[in-house]
């Protein structure tokens, strides 16, 4: 973005006033959109304001760790408002300027005031929205212009509310399967660090005293201890920059995101939750796109703009290359990997039999389903694991606590 001073006369008097911009041709839009009625004199290019530019170098460097996305159910809300005014035959640059004026999210509003210039601008809807990708989500864009494609904004603008509520719906389902094992790896972490704090040491001094060889696991504890009651401090600070460092990585390096997306989707149960929720909002954007009459090769665009995770990405985006080069919908599924065999034979079925937006639909509920399968039952999935976790860490304070001791009383004995 770059700054322009746009000079004009409105009401009779001359001013200027700075106007940040992509190029001139905008700077020019936005300054007309302001003065209504004002005549624009002459507008030119100039070195950014000291304070924005400071302003913009922090904004730079902190960036990825001050961006929030919008709340969901203020997104919600403001999107049902438009489909509402739209359906009704209000235009989407005033039913922009009345939602904008309705929200009460502050940063919700800064948006759509930002949207509003760019349509003021000469922009569509969707290239308006574009700079609050990571804000709105890409389910949004992509329905927006869906909406744009087929001159049915409100149809579209509803069935986005009706997806962005099922998100939100999966997302609090979600947190709720994660509160018992949070809670249990909380405690666990409570106990182990009062363990490492106060009662081994006391056995510390006993082991020193004995001056004899000890075994494996009191070994390990002593040494965990003496790591906790030394170092804690630089171990807390080194997870905290490690967590820090990979987000602003993750945000920012492609080549670093594209290999943290590939070995996510290796974890156990994480990498599965990855895939159903993304294929899922992938076929489901498809699927509208492809009953709306979107050509094939357009609609894979569109509906890969849902997708976070480059592996999945890239392995999807294939399917357009095949399809440009005369191959088949089903054939080019089938060739990434991605879809089980079934899948593939319910796609070719609807391909042959002209009801392809209708399988399709099935095999998004299928993800859909898989997803939902997977949240529903997350407690019992993580469970073993827990359970694994909490008998190994008893098993190793016991025996690096208690072996010492019986090896004392058999010295005794003896």
């Amino acid at each position: 973005m770059n700054y322009f001073e746009v000079n004009f006369i409105y009401k009779g008097k001359r001013g200027a006033e700075l106007i940040k911009a992509k190029n001139r041709t905008d700077a020019i839009s936005i300054a007309k959109a302001k003065l209504s009625g004002g005549t624009i004199l002459k507008a030119f290019e100039v070195s950014a304001p000291l304070s924005n530019r400071i302003a913009d170098a922090k904004d730079s460097l902190l960036g990825s760790f001050t961006q929030k996305k919008v709340k969901t159910e203020f997104l919600i809300s403001a999107i049902r408002q438009l489909a509402v005014m739209t359906n009704a035959g209000i235009s989407i640059h005033d039913s922009i300027k009345e939602v904008c004026k309705s929200t009460v999210d502050k940063q919700l509003k800064g948006i759509f005031e930002d949207v509003d210039e760019s349509l003021n601008s000469g922009k569509s809807l969707t290239e308006a929205f574009m700079p609050y990708k990571y804000h709105v989500g890409d389910v949004t864009l992509a329905m927006i212009e869906l909406g744009e494609n087929t001159g049915n904004m409100s149809e579209s603008l509803t069935k986005l509310a009706e997806v962005l509520e099922e998100m939100m719906e999966n997302a609090k389902k979600l947190k709720s399967a994660l509160r018992y094992p949070t809670t249990v790896i909380v405690a666990i972490a409570i106990a182990f660090s009062i363990l490492m704090v106060f009662v081994v040491p006391k056995f510390k001094e006993i082991f020193e005293k004995l001056n004899a060889e000890l075994p494996l696991p009191t070994k390990i504890l002593l040494f965990c201890e003496h790591a906790v009651n030394n170092y804690g401090l630089y171990i807390l600070a080194g997870l905290f920059v490690s967590i820090m460092y990979h987000k602003y990585m993750y945000k920012t390096n492609d080549g670093y995101k594209r290999k943290a997306d590939k070995y996510i989707l290796k974890v156990y149960l994480i990498g599965k939750v990855i895939f159903y929720a993304s294929m899922s909002r992938f076929m489901l954007i498809f699927t509208e796109l492809v009953r709306a009459g979107i050509p094939v090769a357009d609609a894979l665009d569109t509906a890969l703009m849902t997708i976070d995770n480059e592996e999945i990405k890239d392995t999807l985006s294939s399917v357009k290359y095949s399809v440009e080069r005369g191959s088949n919908l089903t054939d080019a599924f089938n060739d990434t990997g991605l879809y089980e065999g079934m899948l593939i034979q319910m796609i070719k079925a609807g391909e042959q039999g002209g009801a392809l937006d209708k399988m399709l639909e099935k095999v998004s509920d299928y993800y859909k389903a898989r997803f939902n399968d997977i949240i529903d039952n997350l407690s019992s999935y993580i469970e073993p694991i827990l359970i694994g976790f909490i008998a190994g860490m008893v098993l190793m304070m016991a025996l690096g606590i208690f072996l010492p001791m019986w090896d004392m009383a058999s010295a005794v004995k003896g």
